[in-house]
């Protein structure tokens, strides 16, 4: 395996080395990539997804995932899509023509009497569409039930899910601490969503004792996660103080939001109630690759009647959107960002100074590096 993290920062972060030498993600785990309406029909997609470049297409309702990758000179089909059946998919440079569903080659165009033919399957990789989200499984082992790799509650029957998605120039890791980080709620101060939605919101936290901060739950079969209980166990901070004077205050609004706040592999949060009461937020911090990661932002709710449904899609569009997965989450890219230039060269790994709060993200790095399923490397590519 071609390490992608160097051996000299590896063996200084001990605790946690197989959550930083995971630059690409964890293999053997389902990822969403894309919402149900955004794969059409005989239209084929590509993505890349923990650095392998992937193609979905869509045949008569169902979605089907093949590498995006000619078995023969190694060129991409994404560069010129040419697809002669429905059912196939050629590659514009020597007629190498695959099967959607396998993957199998089943005919050369420009030489159908090959010994290739049949003999060989570009990779197709498992998929599975729930709640209006494309999952893919990137892996070698057979693929898990998808319960085990989303947070409780997620796959509810009467949970209707709506949601976006966009690329951010930052690793997943970097993502999922910035998600996940207890004390970080100080970027959110100004943010048009506590205001706009009376919330209650501090500065930050001064923590109790350190064991009482998280709690892990790491069941066979089940989602393995960590949550974050320093809401719990410490004493909020709405004054911020300089050499004692008071320079800046939090929001002290009447709605009370993001009271359970945990973390779940591969990479998804979830914070409950958010961005209002009765409402769960999820978001997942998908790996493109080394430098880049799909924020996949949703936010569910349970709605039993068709009625609700409805209603919650209205609002959704006209409010949440705009003040929650933008008007407050934009703040959390503008972080990472930020972030990603000191963890960049993997220095920032062992040049950090963390504090109390950051009790969630060490153990959030802990239980990945002992509850993952795989490495992402290079020789997956």
């Amino acid at each position: 395996m071609t390490a992608l993290v160097s051996p000299e920062v590896l063996s200084q972060v001990k605790g946690w080395a197989r959550y930083v030498e995971a630059k690409l993600g964890f293999r053997n785990h389902w990822y969403p990539i894309r919402f149900a309406h955004e794969v059409l029909e005989q239209t084929p997609v590509p993505i890349k997804l923990l650095g392998e470049k992937i193609l979905l297409n869509r045949i008569d309702g169902k979605v089907y995932a093949i590498k995006d990758r000619c078995l023969h000179r190694g060129v991409a089909f994404s560069d010129k899509l040419e697809c002669l059946t429905k059912d196939t998919i050629s590659c514009w440079y020597h007629g190498w023509t695959y099967r959607w569903d396998t993957g199998k080659l089943v005919d050369i165009l420009t030489n159908p009497q090959s010994i290739q033919i049949g003999r060989h399957n570009v990779r197709s990789y498992p998929v599975q569409e729930v709640k209006g989200i494309v999952f893919v499984y990137v892996g070698d082992r057979e693929p898990t039930d998808l319960s085990e790799d989303v947070p409780p509650g997620f796959l509810d029957a009467d949970r209707t899910v709506f949601g976006l998605h966009r690329e951010v120039a930052s690793n997943w890791r970097i993502a999922a601490e910035n998600g996940f980080d207890a004390g970080h709620v100080y970027i959110h101060k100004d943010s048009i969503l506590l205001k706009g939605n009376d919330i209650a919101l501090p500065l930050g936290f001064a923590p109790g004792s350190s064991a009482q901060l998280t709690r892990s739950e790491i069941e066979p079969g089940r989602p393995k996660g960590v949550f974050d209980l320093i809401g719990e166990h410490s004493v909020p901070v709405f004054e911020g103080t300089i050499e004692g004077e008071v320079k800046i205050r939090g929001n002290m609004g009447s709605k009370r939001v993001a009271e359970n706040i945990s973390m779940w592999l591969p990479c998804v949060l979830r914070v409950e109630p958010f961005p209002n009461p009765g409402l769960t937020q999820y978001e997942w911090y998908v790996p493109i690759d080394e430098d880049n990661h799909l924020y996949f932002q949703t936010i569910g709710k349970l709605c039993p009647t068709e009625a609700e449904t409805d209603e919650f899609k209205q609002e959704f569009d006209e409010k949440w959107v705009s003040m929650a997965l933008h008007g407050f989450n934009d703040d959390d890219v503008m972080a990472r960002l930020s972030t990603q230039r000191f963890y960049q060269d993997d220095r920032g790994w062992i040049n950090e100074i963390l504090y109390e709060p950051d009790k969630s993200i060490i153990e959030w790095r802990r239980l990945a590096s002992e509850h993952n399923r795989g490495i992402q490397s290079r020789e997956h590519l």
